[in-house]
């Protein structure tokens, strides 16, 4: 009768286990959706304000005075943006970002600094030894304030001299069942990431440069907000995955455990 017991008992700890995953699972779904339509129509947004920098440009600004386009005299220090999730029980979404950018810093001979954006793991980074200079909080669907404020963040870090280079580090979404880590230099800006070309008919009124320079901001946030989205997009995806599997699993044991039940009767 104990065993028994003890059988039902178990029953129902599984029955709530997979009462919790399903629920966490649905959450995690619907936050995908909502992420991903948001990334979807923001990348292709992005890559055309990309086409108009790169048309402006003519692939470069003589004598431009635009700080973001001017290298620094030395690349000392490199200021590294990690996109981490706002949970955990997303796989090994986070702890396999984590290690990238420490190879990323441990093999980057320059200073190094480190702005975590997202809540996951903030112990757990600094005792990584990386050098944590400020956090940022991140929603589950980053809005384009958020992106703003960041952008605008990171602008004047390299503007002040506080670093040479501005790197963001985040997953790269695949699909729903793969997400690859990768990093992407955000300043300076070189136009080499831009695709297109100059027109040579084309006018600028009142002139090239200032209409560069607006499109510099934009392409700048733009870029900034796509990595936010992109990376929640795979960090919801991989939390629906993780759920899913667990939910399938306890009902395995929840089955497992009612055949005990009826071979203890």
């Amino acid at each position: 009768m104990a065993n028994l017991r003890a059988i039902r008992s178990r029953i129902k700890s599984v029955e709530n286990t997979r009462q919790i995953t399903k629920s966490m699972k649905m959450v995690a779904a619907a936050k995908l959706r909502k992420t991903q339509n948001a990334f979807t129509a923001l990348r292709r947004y992005a890559e055309l304000s990309g086409d108009m920098l790169a048309q402006a440009s003519g692939g470069a600004v003589p004598n431009s005075d635009n700080p973001y386009l001017k290298p620094h005299p030395e690349n000392r220090r490199v200021c590294y943006v990690l996109l981490t999730g706002n949970r955990g029980l997303c796989g090994t979404y986070n702890q396999a970002l984590l290690r990238y950018c420490e190879n990323l810093i441990r093999e980057d001979s320059r200073e190094s600094s480190l702005i975590c954006c997202g809540r996951w793991g903030k112990d757990l980074i600094r005792a990584a030894g990386l050098s944590v200079s400020d956090t940022v909080e991140i929603s589950d669907t980053p809005a384009r304030d958020e992106a703003i404020t960041l952008a605008e963040k990171l602008k004047q870090i390299y503007r002040d001299g506080e670093a040479d280079e501005v790197i963001l580090v985040y997953q790269n979404y695949r699909s729903v069942l793969a997400q690859t880590p990768g990093h992407k230099s955000l300043l300076p800006l070189s136009f080499e990431e831009v695709s297109g070309g100059a027109d040579a008919d084309v006018i600028f009124d009142p002139d090239r440069e200032s209409l560069v320079n607006a499109l510099l901001d934009m392409y700048i946030g733009n870029t900034v907000h796509a990595a936010l989205l992109e990376a929640r997009t795979g960090e919801h995806s991989a939390r629906m995955t993780a759920m899913t599997a667990a939910a399938d699993n306890t009902e395995r044991k929840d089955q497992r455990g009612k055949e005990k039940q009826k071979e203890s009767l």
